[in-house]
């Protein structure tokens, strides 16, 4: 007699979903040895920059590029294959073969999306590091540069202070691990978009290669999607293996200055003051304030960076912000390439050593990451809430909020021109960073989060609105994702793409529908192709 148990559909659905499970596994396995297959009849090198999970080096090629340690975890999902190319030609393979046997493909260049969305995946993927993609070739006399997506910014600053004896740069962020290919495919902004704008907004040229495995320069992708690339997330389009940048000019000597005030110095009146002019400032000045706690304090630190030497400086501040009460003791002079090291926080000493640019073993850590947008002042009076919420966290509990000046001449291109559409009407962006380098807990990492999202509730009257607006390149998935299972309508994604890229984003749906209809290149926050049937007219 057979037991009537057996009969119950729950315990049928229970035998199916565990004869398919045995089924995926068994396909799964399939999937990828057909995978290699493809890879070494598409290329004869890619057996020697592939690993699997097998391989001895697997674990620590896959941690060497993650910076956020909150992805480095046993309990995350891992890549079926780690594919360090060399050559383009690899790429072209990886995509070929990942699109015929079900892969999907997360690149990385230097690894600090604030959401790993570069190293992790819930559905079976593999990780193309573009880590030896990091030749950098400078033409002084004409002003550009040649930059391959895993070279560091770092390394591109370095290079060019050589080539240009440091009479030219190139407008990117101050943290000089972070990877070209992210920073330049999400905007790119850093300590000199007051006077030159995004990094992207001075991209020329690009290569890359595309979801049918083609390697592309801007002529032959077309206006649309070298539009898309500068600003719109690289990972939505194709793999970006180089980019042609157009130079800036800077002084030979810059002067910086980093003012700690604290509560009982009247750190809240000066915040309050630098809000009313940190975007009206002259263009070569930028003043960007780190607020913290410290012990039963608040410090606000006002670091700058000045496009001169201080004598012209001086004038500047005490005209503009005479309550800072800046004296030439404050002032250091350096080179440019210098003041990067100085604005990354190291611990500078006589001469500042340059070549630690050069590098890629930079501090990492577990951290959480949020921003907005101001159109107006923070009150002087709501500041005591903020205050108040860095007080409630124990002292293990750290974090900071960071203020990035606009006006000059990112405020003056219009928010078409790239897809990065937050231009005119900002007075500056607010950064809220929670970070720890001791071992994570669920404890540990929740106190961060916790603390993070209490500022960032706290501050909702204050930014801006309709929407709250966001930045991709400090990406955050509280903003919204794509669904995990199935289409993602253009209106459910706007949700989401609208924070980061206003109207811009319907562009870059119509651009993601002409080169990607299917949506290869796809993450949680990647943009969806149009679908006719599935999406309203």
């Amino acid at each position: 007699m057979i037991p009537h148990g057996l009969f119950c559909p729950n315990i049928l659905s229970f035998i199916f979903v565990i004869l398919l499970s045995f089924h995926g596994v068994a396909l799964a396995a399939e999937n990828h040895e057909n995978f290699l297959k493809c890879l070494s009849l598409q290329s004869n090198t890619i057996s020697k920059v592939i690993y699997t999970q097998n391989n001895s080096s697997y674990s620590s090629v896959l941690k060497a590029s993650i910076k956020n340690l909150i992805f480095s975890t046993p309990t995350n999902p891992k890549p079926v294959f780690v594919i360090t190319p060399f050559h383009v030609s690899e790429i072209q393979a990886a995509v070929k073969c990942s699109k015929k046997n079900g892969l999907q493909i997360r690149v990385r260049s230097g690894g600090h999306d604030h959401e790993g969305l570069s190293s992790i995946s819930d559905v079976p993927f593999i990780i193309i590091d573009l880590i030896n993609f990091i030749e950098i070739s400078v033409d002084v006399e004409e002003k550009t540069a040649w930059v391959e997506s895993g070279a560091t910014i770092g390394q591109l600053n370095y290079r060019i202070a050589e080539k240009s004896q440091n009479l030219l740069t190139f407008p990117v962020g101050t943290c000089p691990g972070v990877g070209v290919g992210g920073h330049f495919s999400g905007g790119g902004y850093g300590v000199l978009l007051r006077k030159y704008g995004m990094a992207a907004d001075h991209i020329v040229d690009a290569h890359m290669v595309d979801v049918k495995g083609r390697f592309l320069n801007r002529e032959s992708m077309g206006e649309d999607l070298f539009w898309a690339i500068r600003g719109g997330g690289g990972a939505s389009f194709g793999i970006i293996v180089s980019w042609k940048i157009n130079l800036v000019a800077v002084p030979p000597i810059v002067t910086v200055f980093n003012v700690p005030r604290t509560l009982e110095q009247n750190a809240t009146k000066l915040l309050f003051k630098w809000q009313c002019i940190a975007d009206k400032v002259h263009e070569d000045l930028f003043i960007s304030p780190l607020l913290l706690r410290v012990n039963s304090t608040m410090v606000s630190v006002f670091t700058a960076l000045f496009l001169g030497g201080v004598d012209r400086l001086l004038p500047l501040v005490q005209d503009s912000f005479p309550e800072l009460g800046l004296t030439r003791k404050d002032c250091r002079e350096m080179t440019f390439v210098e003041s990067i090291v100085y604005l990354d926080g190291y611990d500078v000493e006589e001469p500042i050593n340059v070549d630690v640019l050069l590098g890629r073993d930079f501090h990492v850590r577990f951290f959480r990451g949020k921003v907005d947008y101001l159109t107006e002042p923070i009150p002087e009076e709501a500041f005591q809430g903020i205050y108040d919420i860095f007080f409630e966290q124990d002292q293990e509990t750290n974090g900071f909020l960071m203020f990035f000046p606009y006006g000059g001449k990112i405020s003056e291109i219009s928010e078409s021109e790239i897809p990065y559409p937050h231009r005119a009407g900002n007075i500056y962006t607010l950064l809220y960073y929670a970070g720890w380098d001791l071992e994570s807990t669920d404890d540990t990492y929740q106190r961060h989060d916790n603390m993070l999202k209490k500022l960032f509730n706290y501050m909702t009257p204050y930014v801006a609105k309709n929407p709250r607006t966001a930045y991709i390149n400090y990406r955050d998935l509280d903003v919204g994702t794509n669904n995990k299972l199935g289409h993602t309508s253009v209106q459910e994604a706007s949700v989401w793409g609208k924070k980061y890229f206003k109207n811009n984003f319907y562009r870059l749906v119509h651009v993601k529908t002409m080169v990607d209809p299917e949506n290869f290149f796809r993450n949680e926050q990647s943009i969806p192709p149009f679908n006719l049937v599935k999406d309203e007219l």
